[in-house]
């Protein structure tokens, strides 16, 4: 059991499941619905957890009602939130999801009334209690402080970062990190409609690290550190049920094998099966059954 740190933010998803994705300006009826905590970091956590590992959370949250019950699900699933500092004012970030339950595609429309969780915050954490940190890329001045901070201070604990959105100045963030966790959407929006070729272009940014890029449908790429290009392919599940969650329990795939000593290959067919797993049901329970058996610790 590895004990981890997440820093990014929690939300409050409210789900619709539609039979197909409405055009603009129409009114459908949704066929079903479900109210649930998500956000990047946090869910990411709840797979770690849910794989066997301790898992503690830094970030923002506001004590009303959807706080608390954001709260609640994290301490079901055994995620520790006593660095998490409370707000008396604000709402949490909530995000409206229509679900299509045609093909499990997910469209997202956020709304956020909440301050980040800053450098003064992550400073009150002690780096020593944990074997790895993972920071969401957002936030980016903050977050690039906290990346110096334990680089001078905590070199040996590895630090993986989530390049999920083109956010300005989040190429900062690149030389902070010993794995670099990049999306699609990041890769299509520096002009990249192959992950090859970007992560190629991605080791110019960051010679230091291990570079992943998970494409969805077509699998996940790697480029270790001394320059090995690595391909998996996906693990679709029977029926594509909900993709929401997928990228975040790819990247806890991906930290759970590297964490317990596994090299780069094994943490992408890892990674793989896992989000394939997940792409397969609603929501993020029940990812770690049968697992443990087949991720032998080093």
């Amino acid at each position: 059991m590895a004990r981890i740190l997440g820093i990014g933010i929690a939300t409050l998803d409210i789900i619709l499941l539609v039979d197909g994705y409405p055009q603009e300006d129409a009114e459908v009826r949704a066929v079903g619905q479900r109210i649930c905590r998500g956000g990047n970091a946090t869910n990411t956590l709840v797979v770690l957890s849910q794989l066997g590992h301790a898992c503690a959370w830094g970030g923002v949250i506001v004590d009303e009602p959807d706080g608390a019950r954001i709260l609640d699900d994290l301490k079901r699933h055994g995620v520790d939130t006593r660095y998490c500092p409370v707000e008396r004012a604000g709402k949490v970030p909530t995000s409206y999801v229509a679900l299509n339950r045609r093909n499990g595609s997910r469209t997202i429309i956020h709304y956020r009334d909440l301050r980040e969780f800053g450098f003064e915050d992550f400073r009150k954490i002690d780096p020593a209690l944990f074997d790895w940190i993972h920071f969401e890329g957002r936030n980016v001045a903050e977050t690039e402080r906290m990346l110096a901070h334990l680089a001078a201070s905590h070199s040996h604990i590895p630090r993986s970062v989530e390049i999920e959105k083109p956010r300005p100045g989040i190429e900062r963030l690149f030389q902070g990190a010993d794995v670099l966790l990049f999306s699609k959407t990041y890769a299509a929006a520096r002009g990249f409609a192959d992950p090859v070729p970007f992560l190629r272009a991605m080791r110019d940014e960051a010679p230091a690290a291990e570079l992943i890029c998970a494409w969805g449908a077509q699998g996940a790429h790697a480029l270790t550190r001394d320059g090995r290009g690595l391909y998996c392919p996906a693990f679709p599940p029977p029926q594509v049920v909900d993709t929401l969650g997928a990228g975040d329990t790819f990247n806890a795939g991906i930290i759970d094998a590297l964490v317990r000593g596994r090299d780069m290959a094994a943490a992408l067919q890892n990674a793989s099966r896992l989000a394939g797993r997940k792409c397969g049901r609603l929501g993020l329970d029940g990812l770690g059954e049968g697992v443990e058996d087949s991720h032998p610790r080093p």
